[in-house]
C-alpha cells in the first residue's frame, strides 16, 4: 500500500477569478465541500494515511477550512511556499517531509472517481520510478505511451501523444535527486529528460470513473450542473449529507424558490419571495427579498439584489 501523499495546493487560479480573489482554487466549495477534500477522501480510500500539502495563494484559509494540522484524524502538514515553485520544485520542498518510498502527487484542483488501484498495482510492479495516470480527457494529448513506460510528453522528443496527464501520479524517492532545492521548475521537462536518461517512466490509462476540471468560473457552475443531473456522487466515502443543497445553518424565506443546481452556503440568508436558479452561494451571501438569480457565483459575505443573470458578486 501507499500511505503517504503530496498534494498540489499551491497553484494561483488566475483563471478561475475572481473566484480565487476569496480562497485558493483547491479550497473553492462544490456543494458546500472544499474541492481539495475530495483528494483526501479519494486518497484514504486507496490507503493514504498522512497528508502532505503545498500553499502559496491565501495560505491562512487552509487552515481555516482544513483545521488543525489533521484530517480525519490523519495527519496533515502544510508546506508554504513564499515564492511558488511549480510542480517539480514543490515536490523536491517537500522531501524532509515525504519519507516514504513511494508517493502520490496529486492536483488538489481536480476532481474525479477514476480507480486508483491500478496505478499502484504498475507502479509496485514494474518497479518505477514514476507511474503517471492517463486518460482520454478531451483536452490535451501530451503524452505518449508504449508498453506502459511513457516514451514523450509534450512532444519533446519528437513522439506524438495521445493522452493526456490525469494529475494524479506515483512517485519513487529516487525522484528527488533529479531536483534542484528551491529551483522553480515544473516536473514536465525534469521527466522528459530523465526519459532520455533511461528512468522507469511508466503510464496507466485509467478511462474508468469521472474526471472534471475547473478553468473558468462557468466551468465552475457547470460542474455543479453535471453533478446535480448525473446525481453524481464519488465511489469513495465522504460526508453522508453531500451534495449538500442548503447549509444547515443558512436562513432561507419560506417563500424564496430554489432551482436548478443551486447550493446555498453556511450562515447565508435569502429574503422573501427570492428565486435563487442554477446559482451558488458561498459563506455568508446575504440576498435581498424578491431579488432574481439565474447563473450567478455570489462569494462569500457578498450582497445582491435585483434581477441578476450570469454575475459573480
Amino acid at each position: 500500500m501507499i500511505t503517504q501523499a503530496f498534494v498540489l495546493g499551491a497553484g494561483l487560479g488566475k483563471r478561475l477569478r475572481p473566484l480565487t480573489d476569496d480562497l485558493p482554487k483547491p479550497l473553492v466549495p462544490i456543494f458546500g465541500k472544499p474541492l481539495i477534500t475530495f483528494a483526501f477522501d479519494h486518497l484514504i480510500a486507496a490507503g493514504v494515511e498522512w497528508f502532505v500539502a503545498n500553499t502559496h495563494h491565501l495560505p491562512e484559509r487552509f487552515s481555516v477550512s482544513l483545521g488543525n494540522r489533521r484530517y480525519r484524524e490523519r495527519p496533515l502538514t502544510l508546506v508554504h511556499e513564499p515564492v511558488l515553485l511549480e510542480t517539480g520544485g514543490g515536490i523536491k520542498n517537500a522531501e524532509s517531509f515525504l519519507t516514504a518510498e513511494n508517493f502520490f502527487v496529486y492536483s488538489g484542483d481536480i476532481l474525479t472517481d477514476l480507480p486508483l488501484a491500478p496505478l499502484i498495482e504498475e507502479h509496485l510492479r514494474a518497479g518505477n520510478d514514476v507511474t503517471l495516470a492517463l486518460r482520454s480527457t478531451g483536452l490535451a494529448t501530451d503524452v505518449a505511451l508504449r508498453d506502459r513506460r511513457v516514451i514523450d510528453i509534450e512532444n519533446r522528443r519528437r513522439h506524438p501523444g495521445k493522452y493526456d496527464y490525469a494529475n494524479i501520479s506515483l512517485w519513487n524517492r529516487r525522484a528527488f535527486a533529479r531536483f534542484l532545492f528551491g529551483q522553480k521548475i515544473s516536473f514536465i521537462p525534469v521527466l522528459s529528460d530523465w526519459i532520455g536518461d533511461g528512468g522507469k517512466i511508466g503510464g496507466v490509462v485509467i478511462e474508468e470513473g469521472s474526471w472534471f476540471n475547473m478553468t473558468s468560473p462557468n466551468d465552475y457552475l457547470a460542474l455543479h450542473r453535471n453533478i446535480a443531473a448525473q446525481n453524481w456522487r464519488p465511489d469513495f466515502p465522504i460526508e453522508p449529507d453531500w451534495p449538500v443543497r442548503v447549509a444547515p445553518d443558512a436562513m432561507v424565506d419560506s417563500t424564496a424558490q430554489l432551482i436548478g443546481c443551486s447550493a446555498i452556503g453556511p450562515a447565508c440568508n435569502v429574503g422573501a419571495e427570492a428565486l435563487i436558479e442554477d446559482s451558488i452561494l458561498w459563506p455568508g451571501a446575504q440576498i435581498a427579498s424578491r431579488s432574481r438569480l439565474k447563473g450567478c457565483i455570489v462569494r462569500t459575505h457578498r450582497r445582491a439584489e435585483g434581477p441578476l443573470t450570469d454575475t459573480i458578486i
